[in-house]
Formats: structure tokens, sequence, C-alpha cells
């Protein structure tokens, strides 16, 4: 359900809002601002646009504390490569949709047709939101309901993320121990046209290693130089495997 512009949000849909994010405003004004889109401006004479400016800025400043307390092994450029995917329209519009945030925004007429709403809306009302309960309860107030709502998105990226660095891993260790890049040799491949799978082995200086399977070369690949990690850093791999299980394990401290 999708409010109309005529009035403002009634106090039990305020009430049921509040109840489903998981925070009480102590001013429900700035919440009802949050959920109120720009196409309303001329009715209501505000509208979310200033609460959107502010919450990309507070949102920012968040998920980037918390991939540099939690993700200590991570580099520069892999923090930036995670924090653009989570703070992204797609993934911010996904969250908006998981917050219900959808029932309580109000929409001008022009919108009021369409059978779903466009991820900017939806991503721009996340952080609206966000910058509400910034203005109401303060930091600590925000950074928990940010973490709530985008911790899941942060492990799978964080996930994903690791998982594509095995080769590069395994590149830098091999140039920095023995002065050479390791040579990957597909040894099979099986299976029909659509759907092959291959082998390959990891060599350095012409001595085997680790071997992997995997639909593609590539993806062969990678799960070969992990297996090649396994053998020759296993202190490395075990952190490596902590990290893909517990990938952004937030301590109660931080909560």
């Amino acid at each position: 359900m999708i409010l109309q512009t005529n009035s403002h949000i009634n106090p039990e849909k305020l009430s049921e809002c509040q109840f489903r994010l998981g925070y009480f405003f102590n001013n429900t004004e700035v919440l009802e601002k949050a959920l109120t889109h720009t196409s309303c401006k001329l009715e209501n004479n505000f509208s979310n646009e200033r609460l959107e400016f502010l919450g990309d800025a507070v949102l920012g400043m968040i998920i980037s504390d918390y991939l540099y307390k939690t993700l200590p092994h991570y580099s520069e450029g892999e923090l930036t490569k995670i924090k653009s995917v989570v703070v992204s329209q797609t993934t911010l519009a996904k969250v908006s949709l998981e917050a219900n945030l959808k029932d309580f925004l109000t929409v001008g007429r022009g919108l009021n047709d369409r059978n779903f709403l466009p991820k900017s809306l939806l991503a721009n009302v996340f952080e609206a939101v966000i910058a509400a309960i910034y203005l109401d309860g303060g930091l600590d107030a925000a950074y928990t309901f940010t973490v709530k709502y985008l911790k899941k998105e942060i492990d799978i990226v964080c996930k994903n993320q690791h998982e594509k660095n095995y080769k590069s891993i395994l590149q830098q260790h091999s140039q920095k121990e023995h002065g050479v890049t390791p040579v990957y040799r597909v040894l099979q491949q099986v299976g029909p046209d659509h759907g092959k799978l291959f082998e390959v082995s990891v060599l350095i200086k012409g001595t085997e290693y680790g071997r992997g399977w995997g639909k593609s070369k590539k993806e062969a690949e990678q799960f070969a130089a992990k297996e090649t990690l396994k053998m020759i850093i296993p202190v490395l791999t075990h952190e490596m495997h902590e990290i893909n299980n517990k990938p952004c394990n937030l301590g109660k401290e931080f909560l």
C-alpha cells in the first residue's frame, strides 16, 4: 500500500513504521519528512530531499567505519570496492524493501498507478530514514540501524570479493618468495560443450602444487590457487577461511 498525498501520514501508520524499523522516534515529524517523496513537495511543502543528502553522507561514514574496523586484512582498494557495492542503488533499494518502507511512503499522483517503484526512489528513502534516525537519536542509533539492515549484504560482498583474490594472493606470494609468477595448466576437460568441467593445476618453478575443478578455466584456476595456498601458507589460508565464514563479525562493542 502506497499512501496518498492528500494528508500527512496518520499516527497509526507512523507507529507501525517505527515498529517495523525497530526504532522509535522522539520526534515523528522527521520520520514523516523522510517518508515523503519530492513529488509531494508542492502539496506538503516538504520532502525527503535534504534528508537524503544528509543520509548519503552518514551512510558512507558508517559503512567506511564498519569496514575499517571489521576487515583489518583488507587493503584500501578492496574496502573501496566493497563499500561501492554496499552503498549502491541496487543494494539500498533491496534493503529498503526488506524494511517495508514502500508501505509507508507518501508519493505524488504520478507514481500512484505504477506496479513498482523505481530503485532510485527506494534507495533514496532508505538514506533519508538513516538521516532521520541520526537527527533524532544520534550517530549510535543510526549506526545500529544501518548495520542491522546492511550487515548481511556486507558479508555477501566480503565473501565474494575475498574468493576472487586467491590467484592474486598466490601471485604476490610466489613473486616475493620465489621470484616467479605461478603457471596454470589445464589437465583435462570433461562433459558436453554446454556443461564442461575443467581441471587445472598450479606450477611454481616447475613443481606442481594444488589442483582445482571449475565450470570455467578461470574458476578452476581460483580453486587450484586456493588449494596451493593451503599447501604453502596454511596459516594465511586458515585466516582466509575464517574471514570467508565470518567475514564481518562485528563485536558487541560496535552494536
